[in-house]
């Protein structure tokens, strides 16, 4: 079964890390500290062969007799164990080897010494000089980092040479020997019991460090998932608008700096509302879903990049060298999804399957040239294809008077809208889940043309953001929503969506706040509504203007979460009151991928703190599913229509609690 990137990105965040059992555990505890125990043996036995040459000074001061034979001992005990020991190492012996040496050097080193000193005449002597020998358990138990079963071993041998000695060759005085053989035992069992406490306190360091390392992966095989899903669209796995912004910019930087010319090429599906109206939401995503595959496909041989721009709106990236090459891609793109036959039987235009237009521009040199400038002509292009009958291609030409459609037309249009009355608000509800009242209601833009006829918000916004008119739309906008609902305490809060160029703009939160002080409408009963959009970046003029505006009052909101036009690093970097999840997360949740998914999603945001809204609550049954996720608020046709001002009354006269929502 071949699985989308979104499915990838569910996997990833629900897979569990592989935990080894108990044998492998300690097969792995071994084999990490092998090379730094390699050195450390090596080392080790460098020292103790060098503190045991040293003591010769001894042999010569307490055992003068046989000190000749001792000190003869030690050299070749000492020379034969570093000859081997770095022959060892040389041919990288394994550790266990090593430790042998170490071992067999210890006990060798003991015997060597302890035998011919047990020859001297000087009795006094080595009956005090022998308790030097539990120097050599010590090295076994401590200065060693031996395992307990050969640090046992070892030191046992020392200690039974040591009672041989002991019994055999020293004066057979009960009191020495009990003092003496005392001493040693004591010595050995307390260094095998802190050797013993050594290895256990080295393994369970190991099995923190090990956890710490399986929890870090962990950790950060989610951050990876969690920020490809930050840049996937949950419906079609391709890129989204997120991730296309920043491939945009990649695009863009590598065409200024280093000549490498690209195409943008804006995908819709044609008459897709239609179809979704008709066949279902389920048909209208496996529609898109089909679409984006195919699209896929299309640029495959061209190495380029995809994702999903809009609701049906795609967009293909692609670093091509001449205009007829954008061309081509265009109408291959058109073609590919052209072939895949989809039915459409809610078309008007004699056509019965899924068709899309396609929009193209292509990197041109030119003055004063930005990046908004080519979508925006890919946008102009997109809008010409569909003005031509839809189902084409068309890629904008600077030099065909014709490339100025309709964006041009509504760009004028913005310029006069406030002062004609052409704009407009309306207003939906939010209810608040555990007690369902209206706990605020959202302002929405309304345009239309002179004749009456209406303009969808998608089409207008990015021309008014283009052309900077949102500057003047978003202070008639707050200006109207005090007036018509706050300053009359019809509704507690009401939110206006702000747009990034008004965060730009030098003065907004001051403008904001003379607003309010005209209107005498206190700021918290604001509520502005951030998404980000193409050029968004989270530099310090926006993070001022959002904490101008905090310090006024006014509430913060997160729109669109999840969907690309807001990033995790927002939720880092900003003190939200509200976020607002994106409806597609809830319509998906008719799958136990999706609903998974809604729930990490809900999780994530819950964790920093602000209250959850959902959008799109259309059934009773997503408002169920939202009580039982216990978010906060919800929106959408289930909760009440957009309206008008004037459907907005109170409950009672003088009364500042909302009333009932008209139908629109």
């Amino acid at each position: 079964m071949k699985h989308t990137l979104a499915d990838g990105v569910e996997i990833d965040l629900q897979a569990q890390p592989y935990r080894p059992r108990a044998e492998e555990l300690y097969a792995l505890y071994r084999q990490e500290g092998e090379m730094t125990r390699r050195n450390g043996v090596r080392q080790g036995l460098w020292v103790a062969v060098t503190v045991y040459l040293l003591f010769l000074v001894t042999d010569i001061l307490l055992i003068p007799d046989v000190a000749p034979y001792t000190i003869a001992a030690r050299f070749v005990i000492g020379a034969v164990a570093i000859l081997v020991i770095e022959t060892q190492f040389r041919m990288n012996a394994k550790t266990q080897w090593l430790d042998l040496t170490c071992a067999a050097a210890l006990v060798l080193g003991h015997a060597g010494w302890l035998f011919p000193a047990m020859m001297t005449t000087q009795i006094e002597s080595i009956s005090y000089y022998m308790i030097f020998g539990a120097i050599f358990m010590m090295g076994a138990n401590l200065f060693f980092s031996f395992q307990f079963r050969l640090s046992v071993v070892t030191s046992s041998i020392v200690l039974a040479t040591f009672f041989f000695a002991l019994f055999f060759f020293t004066p057979k005085s009960a009191s020495y020997q009990l003092a003496f053989g005392t001493f040693y035992i004591s010595c050995f069992i307390f260094t095998s019991y802190v050797n013993w406490k050594l290895n256990r306190e080295r393994f369970k360091v190991f099995l923190n460090a090990f956890e710490a390392r399986i929890q870090q992966k962990e950790a950060s095989e989610r951050g990876r998932a969690l920020l490809r899903l930050s840049n996937t669209d949950s419906l079609t796995g391709l890129d989204n608008r997120r991730a296309v912004d920043q491939r945009l910019r990649d695009y863009w930087s590598d065409w200024q700096k280093y000549g490498k010319s690209f195409a943008a090429i804006l995908i819709d599906v044609d008459f897709f509302k239609r179809y979704n109206d008709f066949y279902g939401h389920q048909e209208g995503d496996r529609c898109l879903v089909l679409v984006a595959n195919a699209l896929k496909d299309s640029i495959e041989r061209y190495n380029g990049s995809i994702g999903r721009y809009g609701g049906e709106e795609f967009i293909v990236l692609a670093r091509l060298k001449t205009r007829e090459e954008a061309a081509a891609l265009a109408e291959t793109i058109r073609c590919g999804v052209e072939t895949l036959a989809l039915p459409h039987e809610q078309r008007r235009d004699g056509m019965s399957i899924v068709t899309v237009s396609v929009g193209a521009a292509f990197t041109r040199s030119q003055t004063g040239s930005k990046l908004e400038r080519l979508i925006h002509e890919a946008d102009r292009a997109l809008y010409g294809a569909k003005a031509n009958g839809r189902n084409c291609t068309r890629l904008f030409d600077p030099n065909d008077p014709q490339s100025s459609d309709e964006s041009e037309h509504i760009a004028a249009l913005l310029k006069i809208a406030i002062d004609q009355k052409l704009v407009s608000l309306v207003y939906q509800p939010i209810r608040n889940v555990a007690s369902g009242r209206v706990d605020a209601v959202e302002a929405l833009m309304r345009l239309k043309m002179l004749d009456g006829t209406a303009v969808p918000p998608s089409l207008f916004i990015p021309i008014a953001e283009r052309t900077g008119a949102i500057l003047d739309l978003g202070r008639w906008a707050i200006r109207t929503v005090c007036q018509e609902l706050l300053a009359n305490d019809h509704v507690p809060v009401v939110s206006v969506n702000v747009s990034p160029i008004q965060l730009r703009s030098p003065g907004f939160a001051a403008s904001v706040a003379a607003i309010l002080g005209e209107t005498g409408v206190a700021g918290g009963r604001l509520a502005l509504e951030i998404t980000e959009g193409l050029d968004m970046e989270m530099h310090s003029d926006i993070l001022r203007c959002i904490s101008d505006l905090k310090t006024l009052g006014i509430r913060i909101w997160l729109d669109d979460f999840g969907t690309g036009f807001a990033g995790l690093s927002w939720l880092r970097l900003i003190d939200f009151d509200t976020v607002k999840i994106d409806r597609s997360f809830l319509h998906d949740c008719d799958a136990p991928r999706g609903k998974a998914m809604l729930k990490d999603i809900i999780g994530l945001v819950r964790n920093r703190g602000p209250k959850i809204l959902v959008e799109g609550v259309e059934t009773e049954e997503q408002l169920a599913l939202m009580r039982q996720f216990r978010i906060d608020q919800v929106q959408g046709f289930h909760v009440g229509r957009p309206a008008p001002a004037r459907n907005f009354r109170p409950a009672t006269p003088g009364s500042t609690r909302p009333g009932r929502v008209e139908p629109a």
